[in-house]
Order: C-alpha cells, then sequence, then structure tokens
C-alpha cells in the first residue's frame, strides 16, 4: 500500500477504510485476509516495539497538578487502547476513553470528542484536543474543541491549520503552552 493511500486513512474506522481498499483494488482483494495478516502483525509489534510519545508522562503530571481532567477519545476498539495504556502505566492517569463503539459516527465526525466531554462533564467549547491526524483534527474542530495538532505521520495542511489553534511540534511544547497558560512558566 501507497503512502498516498494510507495517509487519508489515518484516524478512520475499519469499516471506512475497508470501502476505501475495496475501491482502490477492486471487488476481488481479499481485504479482510489482509487486515487480519495486518493485525497479527500489529499485535506482535505491540508487543515489542510499543513506545510512549516523548512528553506524555510530563504532561500527564502537570494535568494532575492542574487538576486538569482529560479524556481519550479514539477510534480504536477499548481493548487496544486498554493494552496500549496498560503497557505504560497510563490506565489511571485518564478520567474517560470513549473508544470505537461508543458513539454514533467516527472520525472526522464530531461524535468522539463531544462524548468524551459529555462523560467529563465539561462543555465541548472549554475542551483542549490534542490530535495527530488530519481526521482526528476535523472530528475535535467539528465537536467546537480548541484543537492543537501534534502531528505524528502527517504534517497539517492548509485546511487543517484553519481549525486548529495551531501544531506544536511534540508534547513537550503542548507541556510549555498549558503551563505558560496556567501561570507555571513563561514561553
Amino acid at each position: 500500500m501507497t503512502w498516498d493511500l494510507y495517509r487519508p486513512m489515518l484516524g478512520l474506522p475499519w469499516h471506512v477504510n475497508r470501502h476505501s481498499l475495496l475501491l482502490h483494488y477492486g471487488p476481488s482483494f481479499p481485504v479482510d485476509e489482509v487486515r487480519s495478516l495486518w493485525l497479527e502483525h500489529f499485535d506482535a509489534l505491540c508487543q515489542t516495539e510499543l513506545r510512549l510519545k516523548a512528553g506524555v508522562s510530563e504532561l500527564l503530571d502537570l494535568l494532575d497538578e492542574l487538576d486538569i481532567p482529560r479524556a481519550i477519545a479514539t477510534s480504536s476498539f477499548r481493548h487496544n487502547v486498554d493494552h496500549h495504556l496498560e503497557a505504560h502505566g497510563l490506565t489511571h492517569r485518564f478520567h474517560q476513553i470513549v473508544a470505537y463503539g461508543d458513539y454514533e459516527e467516527s472520525k472526522p465526525a464530531p461524535d468522539p470528542f463531544l462524548a468524551a466531554a459529555t462523560r467529563l462533564g465539561i462543555e465541548p467549547c472549554s475542551c483542549l484536543a490534542l490530535e495527530d491526524s488530519h481526521n482526528g483534527v476535523r472530528s475535535a474542530s467539528g465537536a467546537g474543541m480548541m484543537t492543537i495538532m501534534v502531528p505524528d505521520q502527517m504534517e497539517p495542511n492548509e485546511e487543517i491549520l484553519k481549525l486548529c489553534l495551531g501544531s506544536a511540534s511534540s508534547l513537550h511544547e503542548v507541556y510549555r503552552l498549558i503551563a505558560a497558560a496556567n501561570g507555571r512558566l513563561s514561553i
């Protein structure tokens, strides 16, 4: 699969990506078998190669210090999220987890972020969303949240930047922004 085909799929649920693959490769493409094989390899990599994004622990410590509630809003299945969080001892660091199946429409629809805000008991316009995918930014922005893109596999384009407060090069940069906004340091 080429990067140009893969990139728009980031952050989307399987049923949407399945449809895209069948459109691209044709109806005889063994899409479900390919997915099973991909999941096998992905799960094996997660067992040995799963890395924590730089700055996560420090950012969570700051949010704890500031008593700021937080949630995860993801298109991933809950068992995968739980596995990743447990692997790094982070399960207790989030107040809510909204995963695939907890909402009607997946990203880029706003439903995942609206569900997260509802579970936290916070108005979406008072929430800051951190996202690494274009579809995630579309989702958070559509929910009415202040959004910062922290790029991972794709950089923000002009459309995405218009939906964001901005783009941060790392979670360390997000840490500095939140700390400064709360009088904890000057930028």
